[in-house]
């Protein structure tokens, strides 16, 4: 009689007690996400270790660290070393990797004498030696160290020096083709204090919201989509719960659909601290 008092009842059907549990578990995961949020990084995408930067702004290179590589050579503002990348069918295609002091990468094909390919950049080397489509240069373009052979790129001290910044054409194409999935977004008209939906699906879309959102004084008149006013209504609450996550519609929050900075979401022609931290120091 007691439990029946209170409201608990012994027999609560086993769907119910899913749905309370995934319930919590999107409640969970939202507070982790907001607690990173909020946390020491700001959001910001995770970081490698920094380089060290001279009085004029370039990059001091490590040659303690890179003389390792076989055929490194140091320039006045460059280092140089041998690379390449292996075809099955066609074996290796070599060259030769040089890095600027702003952190540029360029490659010079040395596949056979006169070979046309001069300083261009590490996905144009892949698809020269037939691995175009991949897009996974950091893997598939190698070195030589004094105890190893073909060494894959991201196991070296030289991506320590790669920014997104100085390698636009280097990426541009797969931010594009890049399918990190972003979650719906909400913001606040200056004027109104009323909700509008963002849906970020593709690189622009994510633009749209990311100037938007940069803007201090933006209303509903500057909505990206249809033309509106502040008189027209906000979404409901009920349709508003919804993000469009694809692992549950009422989730508020998770590792599938939040993303702390991607080069589909991070700008290299934007000033704000998030995009310049990303374009100088996040992994290539």
């Amino acid at each position: 009689m007691a439990e029946e008092k209170s409201g608990y009842s012994p027999q609560l059907k086993r769907n119910q007690r899913m749905e309370i549990k995934k319930e919590f578990n999107n409640f969970t995961q939202g507070e982790n996400c907001r607690r990173e949020l909020n946390g020491n990084n700001g959001g910001s995408s995770k970081r490698r270790k920094q380089f060290r930067v001279g009085d004029d702004g370039k990059i001091l290179f490590d040659e303690e660290e890179l003389k390792m590589i076989l055929g490194f050579n140091r320039g006045e503002d460059y280092i140089e070393v041998l690379c390449g990348t292996t075809n099955k069918v066609y074996g290796d295609y070599v060259g030769r990797l040089k890095i600027n002091n702003n952190g540029e990468y360029f490659i010079t094909c040395e596949c056979c004498p006169g070979c046309p390919l001069v300083n261009v950049t590490p996905e144009a080397f892949e698809k020269h030696a037939l691995k175009e489509g991949t897009g996974r240069w950091k893997s598939n373009i190698w070195v030589h160290c004094e105890d190893e052979d073909r060494v894959p790129l991201w196991k070296t001290p030289l991506t320590k020096y790669y920014t997104h910044q100085a390698n636009v054409a280097n990426w541009k194409d797969s931010a594009m083709r890049k399918r990190n999935f972003h979650r719906d977004e909400f913001l606040h008209c200056t004027s109104c204090r009323k909700e509008r939906r963002f849906r970020l699906k593709s690189r622009p879309d994510i633009k749209n919201y990311h100037e938007a959102l940069n803007n201090k004084s933006w209303t509903c008149s500057l909505w990206p989509y249809h033309k509106i006013t502040c008189d027209d209504d906000e979404e409901r609450p009920s349709l508003r719960a919804s993000r469009g996550c694809s692992r549950s519609s009422t989730c508020q929050g998770c590792s599938t659909c939040y993303c702390e900075g991607c080069i589909k979401c991070r700008f290299e022609d934007c000033n704000c601290q998030e995009c310049r931290d990303f374009m100088l120091y996040a992994e290539p």
